[in-house]
């Protein structure tokens, strides 16, 4: 029985071993980032709002407990995730969170409450729309998230380029956009200034993660 018990508790201490590498707000980050694309430290850092040391500590922990990966680039070390498993216990830990802690549902009411945009449309409504070729799809991600996967049809438009590159977009027909998931206000702001420049906006909430967790295709 003894030898049972051992067993056990070794066993569970090995899986308590994810829970405290997640076990900090920063790692999620820095797990959401990689989970759009691979990417260096020194562009980790500069996105979590970090020091490259601290990132590079933060790396070191969720190295040790087998979520990521790196490689080298000439002078730059690219982290990655080191399994697709990852980015599914990601988004099954963010369902959770929505589903039993309140403060999740309160945070987000306030952020939209400060920033309002329209209600996003259903995915069932954005397939259909795609299917008529009534609306043109955008990405509003980084360059380089766009080209690790992005849904079907979609074009690159990075917030960062969005004002300077409106001459490239319909003015008859409806623009989607679409962003990192739920939690990302990327594709809000592209909406409200594409709003504020005259054009038909709408947005999706989920992103490549969600569309790949319902089993649709990813280019």
């Amino acid at each position: 029985m003894n030898e049972l018990l051992a067993f056990k508790e070794s066993l569970y201490e090995q899986f308590a071993r994810i829970g405290k590498a997640v076990a900090s707000p920063k790692r999620l980050e820095l797990l959401e980032l990689l989970s759009q694309a691979p990417r260096a430290v020194e562009a980790l850092a500069s996105q979590a709002g970090l020091s490259i040391a601290n990132t590079s500590r933060h790396l070191h922990v969720l190295r040790a407990a087998g979520l990521v990966e790196f490689h080298k680039d000439g002078l730059y070390v690219i982290y990655r995730l080191a399994d697709p498993t990852v980015a599914v216990f990601l988004n099954s830990l963010r369902q959770l969170a929505e589903k039993r802690l309140s403060d999740v549902d309160a945070l987000m009411r306030r952020f939209l409450a400060d920033h309002p945009s329209p209600e996003p449309i259903a995915l069932d409504e954005l397939r259909r729309r795609i299917k008529e070729g009534s609306i043109t799809l955008i990405d509003v991600r980084p360059v380089e998230e766009y080209a690790t996967g992005h849904l079907p049809g979609a074009i690159s438009l990075p917030l960062a380029e969005l004002k300077q590159r409106l001459k490239e977009l319909p003015r008859k027909k409806s623009i989607v956009a679409y962003c990192r998931g739920g939690y990302c206000i990327m594709a809000h702001q592209a909406v409200e200034t594409l709003r504020a420049k005259g054009f038909l906006a709408d947005r999706i909430q989920e992103g490549v993660l969600d569309w790949r967790a319902k089993g649709l295709p990813v280019e």
